[in-house]
């Protein structure tokens, strides 16, 4: 019987725009995605490089754009969150030990907090027992080392916890530690289905 949930964050609760943040980017003149682009991003999401260090990355590349702009560009991928993904979440709380595990950084995190308002993000981490975000712990999925920081930490059973993402490769590396998961399809499923679909059973 599952008693602990672990949600991933982006498009699983709030909506991403991959299209987005890639027009973003070409509005400002960047022509390809560079190698150097995605170490950077990397880092930054582990907490091993700045906000400075992050944009001056890009920067390299679109020299005539401003940090302004290369920060407006970054939270394009940003989206909506759905209220009815936080009524189902808030639904689950006191029944479920609840935990959100999310590769993010620094910018998104707080481009959402100000976007949706204290209000609403206080009421969505309040959800949980406790929120893990990569900047903030040094490691990011698929590292099976962040799901056994929480398993120990925790003490969770692995086979009284589903995990919750729409990466395979993190729901893979969850599932090898014993964890059971959910692949979530974006666009195809929504986390409020979770037991229409009978991925735990009431």
């Amino acid at each position: 019987m599952i008693n602990t949930i672990i949600f991933d964050f982006g498009d699983i609760f709030i909506n991403l725009d991959k299209p987005g943040v890639e027009k973003a980017f070409r509005n400002l003149g960047l022509k390809e995605w560079h190698a150097d682009l995605d170490e950077i991003n990397k880092r930054f999401e582990i907490g091993k490089a700045t906000e400075l260090e992050f944009i001056e990355g890009f920067q390299k590349h679109l020299p005539n754009a401003s940090i302004d702009e290369i920060r407006k560009a970054w939270n394009a991928v940003l989206g909506d969150f759905p209220e009815r993904r936080l009524d189902f979440l808030q639904s689950l709380k006191g029944k479920y030990r609840l935990f959100l595990l999310s590769n993010t950084d620094k910018i998104h995190i707080e481009h959402f907090e100000h976007k949706e308002g204290m209000s609403f993000s206080r009421d969505f981490y309040n959800c949980f027992e406790k929120v893990y975000f990569s900047y903030e712990v040094g490691m990011r999925k698929p590292n099976v080392e962040i799901f056994k920081l929480l398993l120990n930490k925790h003490d969770l059973s692995p086979k009284r916890t589903l995990f919750v993402d729409d990466k395979k490769e993190n729901t893979d590396a969850a599932a090898s530690l014993g964890i059971e998961v959910w692949n979530l399809q974006v666009g195809k499923e929504d986390v409020t289905e979770l037991f229409a679909k009978k991925i735990i059973t009431l």
